[in-house]
């Protein structure tokens, strides 16, 4: 059976996130303290108590969900349960670039600490929005952000989620403008996000240029699985420049359509998300109807995985 596994990235989170599973398995306990220990933070209460407004902040949330994902990843792992592939959205590639031993888990731990950081704070005072446009060919999408841009407006494609699903982001006033002008233009739904910081775009370059002096602190190895980037939907390679590219994921568009297509092609039979929430599987079941798909985000869903592959 190939099988890749799949790690979410920021909006997935929610109070009392892996908190049943933490109470189960030693092993998922062990990676909450680690975690705790290096980031000097109380992750567990901030996982399981909240509160919302305080998980919800993009220095928070990073490092809640990168945390809650690894200690699944540890029973799983515990369990046997072994990928070919893994990739993540975001900062769900960090989780794969530890899973894989390209990052130590110690370095992805105070990386994440970091980068959530700086993408709270450190960019331009103004009001944000993103919003999902779903039914609309991407190139068209970019056509509208474009022109909507050449007014001087900013809005432009951050999340290139699967074939059918885009996500733009930008100044308030410029992505209230492209909803109506891609309803216009036949898109089957516009949905606004609940995130509202301008994410992988230009508007990131100072977070950018803070977190590429982390960067330079942390000793990249070769990887045992193969991880594939948010960048341009490849496989990291032996000689990539990883600081180089993990700086420019913060100010630039993720490509998980690409991801998708990817794996198709790697004929991937099984694809886990593990963490928070039901996205990523929802995005590849988009795109491959055929596609074995599995949650593992509470302990009832992680059993009965467990539990079916005995079987």
């Amino acid at each position: 059976m190939k099988r890749a596994f799949l790690f979410p990235g920021q909006g997935a989170q929610t109070v009392g996130m892996g908190k049943d599973i933490f109470e189960k398995y030693e092993e998922a306990r062990k990676i909450y303290d680690e975690a705790s220990k290096i980031s000097g933070m109380d992750i567990k209460k901030l996982c399981f108590e909240g509160p919302e407004e305080e998980l919800n902040k993009t220095e928070n949330t990073q490092i809640a969900i990168l945390v809650t994902s690894l200690a699944i990843l540890e029973v799983l792992k515990s369990k046997g349960i072994e990928a070919e592939i893994s990739c993540g959205l975001s900062l769900g590639e960090y989780t794969a670039l530890i899973y894989s031993g390209i990052i130590s888990f110690e370095d992805g731990i105070k990386l994440i600490k970091k980068r959530g950081y700086y993408m709270g704070n450190l960019i331009p005072d103004e009001e944000y929005s993103m919003a999902a446009v779903i039914g609309l060919d991407s190139k068209k999408i970019e056509e509208i952000c474009k022109e909507i841009k050449d007014l001087g407006k900013f809005v432009v494609p951050a999340n290139y989620n699967c074939t059918t699903q885009t996500v733009v982001s930008g100044n308030k006033e410029a992505v209230d403008i492209a909803i109506e002008k891609l309803k216009e233009a036949g898109a089957k739904r516009v949905v606004p996000l609940k995130t509202s910081g301008p994410f992988h775009t230009s508007k990131l370059e100072k977070a950018k240029e803070a977190y590429s002096k982390e960067l330079e602190n942390v000793e990249f190895k070769q990887g045992k699985v193969r991880v594939i980037k948010n960048l341009d939907g490849t496989f990291y390679k032996e000689n990539d420049d990883i600081k180089n590219i993990l700086s420019n994921h913060i100010v630039n568009p993720v490509r998980f359509d690409r991801a998708i297509k990817l794996m198709q092609e790697e004929n991937i039979e099984e694809y886990l998300e593990i963490g928070p929430g039901k996205t990523l599987t929802g995005f590849v079941r988009k795109d491959n109807r055929e596609a074995k798909t599995y949650n593992i985000n509470s302990l009832e869903s992680l059993e009965n995985y467990l539990k079916e592959e005995k079987e």
